[in-house]
């Protein structure tokens, strides 16, 4: 250890002086230490509280994915083939130019103001009579038709390659609309009449669709026609409808379905509970 002298002063003023250093850095030694306490508590404390956070914070679930059908309607039908319709002229568009494979079925209600349905049909089946009639009542059943309180309508059934969006010379097509060509398979007189259930699992979910459809999933459902009843309090009498053929159990579930549920399943926003 080296230690500096002054030579120009005495011994005992030496003394004084190192003394007084060593004071300073015995001061400045216990400063260092604090503050490096301190700072280690501060660190401590935040690493606790990360931790903390870490434990407290809940993940979400993922939102569930969406299915390309959701935005539409749609039912299955008492084969269990997926039907989907179009909701207004964008998803008919969409509906139609996006959706349609060779395969599948096309229906469409000989009325102005009516949307395509669709028989999905991936595997190629023969599809059976009762679906394409669920269908055709299900074009029907959603067409104008309802909003104009007419009890029943004419609907056709063709197959992909007959509907193009290509008009004929001087024609134009407006978005929702497309040229049917050939021969139609019609489907007369087909009554306005539709059925909203319940299926109750864990929680209940509101279907729709024709009634045979629905009556093979579910056997708490109500049939609704064409009526006056504005959508929300028709939505609410469907409802009672239900609730007064389930049981007790079945009916908790079912009181705690929201009715915007089961609006969206009513044509036109108005109609009547039938049974």
């Amino acid at each position: 250890m080296e230690v500096e002298l002054d030579l120009t002063g005495s011994v005992v003023e030496n003394a004084q002086e190192h003394y007084r250093n060593a004071k300073k850095a015995a001061e400045k030694l216990k400063g260092a230490e604090k503050a490096l306490k301190e700072t280690e508590a501060k660190i401590s404390k935040l690493r606790n509280d990360e931790s903390s956070v870490k434990k407290k914070t809940v993940r979400k679930k993922p939102e569930a994915e969406k299915r390309w059908h959701d935005k539409f309607r749609l039912f299955e039908s008492s084969d269990n083939f997926l039907v989907v319709g179009g909701r207004d002229a964008v998803t008919n568009e969409i509906l139609v130019k996006k959706h349609v494979d060779k395969n599948d079925v096309i229906f469409h209600a000989d009325v102005q103001g009516a949307p395509f349905f669709v028989i999905k049909n991936p595997e190629k089946k023969t599809v059976p009579e009762e679906t394409m009639r669920e269908t055709a009542e299900a074009a029907a059943s959603y067409s104008s038709s309802w909003k104009r309180g007419i009890g029943s309508c004419d609907v056709y059934q063709v197959m992909p390659e007959q509907v193009s969006k290509k008009a004929e010379s001087g024609e134009y097509l407006p978005k929702g609309a497309f040229m049917v060509r050939g021969e139609k398979n019609w489907f007369r007189n087909m009554e306005l009449k539709l059925a909203v259930g319940f299926i109750t699992g864990e929680n209940a979910v509101a279907i729709g669709g024709p009634v045979s459809a629905v009556a093979s999933k579910t056997k708490n459902y109500a049939e609704v026609g064409v009526g006056d009843m504005k959508s929300r309090e028709l939505a609410a009498e469907i409802k009672k409808a239900v609730l007064r053929k389930t049981s007790r159990g079945e009916g908790v579930k079912v009181k705690a379905v929201p009715l915007d549920e089961i609006q969206k399943f009513i044509p036109g926003g108005q109609g009547r509970v039938l049974s």
